[in-house]
């Protein structure tokens, strides 16, 4: 899980202790204390940490390769981020505020480390192109770990799914039942929504990884780096192309934010399902108690708080991408302090994504279908009228005049207290003297799900092929 991996140990501490600003030497006066607090960024983005020691370590070897600095003091970097890192891993490292961001205090460690080598690695790089960097770094990680999560509930769904290909229950429109269907139909229109939603990730991470190292401040380096050799140590696709859009370019989070916005929304849908299916009024499932919760003062209740809650965490995410859009809209080139605003939106998306789909795939299993509460329901609400009217225009009746026909047998079949496969061969006919003997054969429940053979349809033999495609495709 992406929030797992990536941040920082609850041991690890925030300290205001002094400490000179890397960039001070122009200044004057200290920075103001409420303008210290105010500006700092290391609260949150500690959680870069393996990212940018990663990336300094990149840094550093090209640095080597390239003559500015030594392949003693190259090493002597590695090995003291190295150590770093190991101390952020234990919950040892403390973390000063005054040096803003994990750059400045990871650098700054370096330094008290290992003496002057420390003070040469930034050479030809910026914070800017750093930053980049890490987050890119971050969120390749993060869309594969959301990605895999994805596809452990697609695993869960899949499996219900496969013990339910028989199993009848109403298909609704406007929450009206509308035509009886396969449950594992439903459950696999649940499964092309996750699928559409992994091609998106995966499209954004074509995107998200290119480098930027390199770029520095706005317009590059003059010193001679070799970018494909950083680029091909970090495992970037390749490097990027224009060093202003390089600091400056945040869609990559905002593709990222509207594609958790649509898995959520996602999420949402099926958890309104499963709500209501679950209530006194469907009856339709039961989940398990372990995904559930009482009430404080009513003690018979069972509710179905994980799916409420999903669907109540759908709205942050939503307004996270929001939020990003906000804060780049008014930027012109290149980098602003306001890209520092990007950062807890997007780790929140991604734990809040991350956990979302954690629970809700543990949950599935726990799910039993109420099977003979589910054919009951597609029994009622004349489900099989729109076969009747196929039927008839089987029968070279206009399909405009067989939908009157069956609108009228509709309403005497509601007068009478009947359901239509209840209404006899006279009483049809009355309706349509066409109307033979072979017509019940649609009218009952299986016979209507049975003739939906064609692709993408309901009948349990096209359903069983499109489980069989779906699994297949996971294994991919």
């Amino acid at each position: 899980m992406a929030s797992s991996k990536n941040s920082i140990s609850a041991k690890s501490t925030l300290s205001k202790a002094p400490s000179a600003k890397p960039w001070g030497g122009r200044f004057t006066e200290p920075t103001n204390e409420l303008v210290e607090a105010f500006t700092e960024s290391i609260s949150f983005d500690a959680r870069l940490y393996k990212q940018d020691i990663q990336g300094s370590i990149a840094h550093s070897k090209m640095l080597a390769k390239i003559g500015v600095i030594s392949d003693q003091e190259a090493n002597s970097i590695e090995t003291g981020l190295l150590d770093i890192r190991a101390q952020i891993d234990a919950g040892e490292f403390e973390w000063s505020t005054q040096l803003e961001d994990v750059h400045m205090n990871i650098e700054a460690r370096l330094t008290d480390a290992i003496g002057e080598a420390g003070k040469k690695l930034h050479t030809g790089r910026s914070r800017n192109d750093q930053v980049a960097t890490d987050i890119r770094l971050y969120m390749r990680q993060a869309s594969d770990d959301v990605i895999a999560l994805i596809k452990a509930l697609q695993e869960n769904l899949l499996a219900s799914a496969s013990n339910e290909v028989k199993t009848i229950l109403a298909g609704f429109t406007h929450l009206q039942v509308a035509q009886p269907i396969s449950l594992a139909h439903h459950l696999l229109a649940w499964n092309e929504m996750l699928e559409r939603d992994v091609e998106r990730l995966e499209d954004c991470r074509k995107r998200i990884n290119v480098m930027p190292l390199g770029s520095a401040a706005l317009a590059g380096t003059s010193f001679p780096l070799d970018r494909d050799m950083t680029c091909e140590l970090l495992e970037f696709d390749r490097p990027s192309r224009n060093s202003l859009d390089s600091v400056s370019d945040r869609d990559f989070l905002i593709e990222f934010a509207a594609a958790s916005s649509v898995i959520m929304m996602h999420l949402s849908r099926m958890c309104e399902e499963i709500i209501l299916w679950a209530s006194e009024s469907y009856k339709f499932i039961d989940i398990g108690d372990a995904f559930c919760a009482g009430s404080s003062i009513m003690p018979q209740k069972k509710n179905p708080d994980i799916a409420e809650i999903v669907r109540g965490k759908s709205g942050r995410v939503i307004g996270n991408l929001q939020a990003l859009l906000v804060i780049m809209k008014g930027q012109p080139l290149a980098y602003n302090r306001d890209n520092q605003e990007d950062k807890e939106p997007i780790f929140d998306t991604v734990d809040t994504v991350a956990r979302s789909l954690q629970v809700f795939a543990a949950m599935i299993p726990s799910i039993t279908f109420n099977r003979d509460i589910m054919y009951q329901s597609a029994l009622k609400g004349y489900a099989t009228a729109t076969d009747l009217a196929e039927y008839l225009v089987r029968l070279d009746v206009p399909f405009r005049d067989a939908h009157e026909i069956v609108g009228g047998t509709v309403r005497y079949a509601i007068e009478q207290g009947k359901s239509l496969s209840d209404l006899s061969l006279t009483e049809l006919q009355s309706f349509g003297t066409m109307i033979k003997q072979d017509v019940y054969d649609v009218l009952t429940l299986e016979g209507s799900v049975n003739s939906r053979s064609h692709f993408g349809g309901t009948a349990p033999a096209r359903v069983s092929e499109a489980l069989d495609a779906a699994k297949q495709r996971l294994s991919w």
